[in-house]
């Protein structure tokens, strides 16, 4: 597992699904948004996370964005494909079909909804990784699935399953992230799951980001985490402040509504979201559209 450890670090990009109007899958305008961040010298991308509204996708709409995405990158980056849910078995059958030939990495979601005990999200990782053809990336995500893994959950799992080899922590908290770090087995990479977060986490000595504000800037998020990772931290500090307010304002009104708008204004895609997502208010667009013209 040694490779894949140096392909995760530093900043994946949880690349958007654009939609045209009507609502079906933009394929010209996916290509554009994925060249957009290989050239912004992002180290690898996420598909079919959260931010590319994967929930909202069908079966063979998931299967077709997936190739296109890895047609597209063309082995000049990873792929990593995201690949969660609530139901441990079906999962699992996922994962044994054999539609994953492309990617390097697995990002699973913790279960939602169904909020299970620590041990019933250790179990269904457990699951996982014995039918898994490729490691593992754990995503904890509390604000989205209702429950948490704690630390010493996410530590048994890094030290039980070999191919268990990061975690996504979007938690939001920095003492369960340092916990995490502290205590990790060698070469399990933490990786943060806040865009906001990203510095701080690597200052306590994460791994990178899989970010959503990459999309839209990905040569500047990426060099920021570059820096920190290379403990430049006053140089990171100014790339960090300089995306601090577009960063802000992307998540003000649901993700990925807010990014969506800065790929548009980029001409890059369009900011149609599928239901029950909806366009971010008005004045927040304008406030978008204002920030990313800002930045150089």
């Amino acid at each position: 597992m040694a490779s894949i450890h140096n392909k995760l670090r530093g900043t994946g990009v949880a690349v958007v699904t654009p939609f045209r109007k009507d609502g079906s899958v933009d394929f010209p305008a996916l290509s554009k948004v994925v060249e957009h961040i290989v050239k912004g010298k992002c180290e690898y991308i996420v598909a079919l996370g959260t931010t590319g509204e994967s929930v909202t996708l069908d079966k063979q709409e998931k299967e077709s964005v997936f190739r296109h995405i890895v047609d597209v990158v063309n082995k000049r980056v990873p792929v990593v494909i995201g690949i969660g849910g609530n139901n441990t078995a079906e999962l699992v059958h996922q994962m044994e079909t054999g539609w994953l030939v492309g990617a390097d990495a697995i990002l699973s979601v913790s279960p939602y909804y169904n909020k299970p005990n620590q041990r019933g999200i250790y179990e269904h990782y457990r699951s996982l990784s014995q039918a898994a053809p490729l490691p593992i990336i754990l995503y904890n995500v509390p604000g989205r699935t209702a429950s948490n893994i704690t630390a010493e959950t996410t530590l048994k799992l890094a030290g039980d399953f070999k191919n268990i080899v990061a975690t996504k922590e979007a938690s939001g908290n920095l003492e369960q992230i340092m916990t995490i770090i502290r205590n990790r087995p060698k070469d399990f990479l933490v990786i943060s799951g806040d865009d906001l977060l990203t510095l701080p986490t690597v200052a306590s000595g994460g791994d990178g980001v899989i970010s959503v504000v990459a999309n839209a800037f990905p040569k500047d998020f990426s060099e920021m985490v570059r820096l920190a990772l290379k403990n430049k931290m006053p140089e990171a500090r100014k790339l960090h402040y300089k995306l601090l307010r577009i960063t802000q304002l992307f998540f003000a009104d649901g993700n990925p509504g807010g990014v969506k708008v800065a790929l548009e204004a980029k001409k890059l895609c369009g900011a149609t979201l599928r239901q029950p997502l909806w366009p971010v208010n008005d004045t927040l667009r304008a406030e978008i559209i204002a920030e990313t013209k800002k930045i150089r």
